[in-house]
């Protein structure tokens, strides 16, 4: 009895295709839907965390200015060229598919509305985002990540200095001002350009451009766009310090930390893109004039 129960127990116990699927899908589980879920409640504590330092060091002056001002002196120098030279062509490729558009449909009149608030409501906001996930964003990650992989971070910590007050704050505030400051400066940049195109390269007239840009445009599109663009600040800010601060593996670990840092942020601003232009759009629609 005994010899022939052996193949039966060594049949049960080896495991069955159902279970090869279920441990594969656990895997799966762990390495992606699960460890993505974990970087995000760790980002959200960091955020947190963050805002409280920013708010507690200010109300006790002690709020480190000469690292916010440096920070906000490099996000611009490492932003503000690359944002000139997007948003003149967007300006640019707006404004010709706005005017081919028009035309068809015979209502010239209105290019200075559809290009001007298009810039304002759309274009400011994803060109913001998309310089500060790439330029910014990456520039916090390196310099953490940097930090980090010598132990920079961990030598603070036993010096009783706290990481996220004196790194993470300052580049939280300052992350958000440059993005508004950006979103302004785009807006500007854009709506020049539009307004030059349409004058100088479509023949369009500059009364028909204001005017009808002011019967739609009012100045809450305006004040959206720049908190879009505080909102991207911060969520850029929180999810680069955060891939910074647990960078590993030396130099090549805080290359693939920029380049995580980099897909997350812009991501994560697109999905938050359309989710305020949604409220906006539900919240307060546009009327004209």
């Amino acid at each position: 009895m005994t010899t022939l129960e052996k193949p039966a127990t060594a049949a049960r116990s080896e495991p069955s295709e159902l279970d090869r699927i279920g441990a594969s899908l656990r895997g799966l589980w762990r390495r992606h839907p699960q460890r993505s879920l974990e970087t995000l409640g760790r980002q959200v504590d960091l955020g947190r965390d963050a805002l409280i330092q920013l708010i507690v060091s200010i109300a006790r002056r002690r709020f480190p200015y000469r690292e916010f001002i440096k920070q906000c002196a490099f996000m611009t120098s490492v932003s503000a060229a690359p944002t000139v030279l997007v948003a003149i062509p967007i300006a640019v490729v707006v404004s010709i598919q706005v005017g081919a558009l028009v035309n068809q449909v015979g209502a010239t009149t209105f290019i200075g509305a559809v290009a001007g608030l298009g810039i304002i409501r759309q274009g400011a906001p994803l060109v913001t985002s998309l310089m500060i996930a790439g330029a910014v964003g990456s520039a916090i990650t390196a310099d953490l990540g940097s930090r980090t992989i010598r132990e920079e971070i961990d030598a603070m910590r036993v010096m009783g200095v706290d990481p996220v007050r004196r790194l993470v704050a300052p580049r939280l505030a300052a992350a958000v001002l440059v993005s508004m400051l950006l979103c302004g400066f785009i807006v500007f940049v854009g709506f020049a350009t539009a307004y030059m195109f349409n004058v100088y390269a479509q023949s369009g007239t500059p009364g028909s451009f204001i005017g009808s840009f002011a019967s739609f445009a009012v100045a809450n599109d305006l004040v959206i766009a720049v908190l879009k663009a505080a909102v991207f600040g911060l969520l850029t800010a929180v999810i680069a310090c955060d891939i910074g601060l647990h960078a590993h593996g030396g130099p090549g670990g805080v290359a693939n930390a920029v380049n995580s840092a980099v897909v997350s942020s812009a991501l994560m601003l697109f999905a938050t893109n359309i989710v305020l232009t949604q409220l906006y759009n539900t919240l307060l629609p546009t009327k004209v004039v």
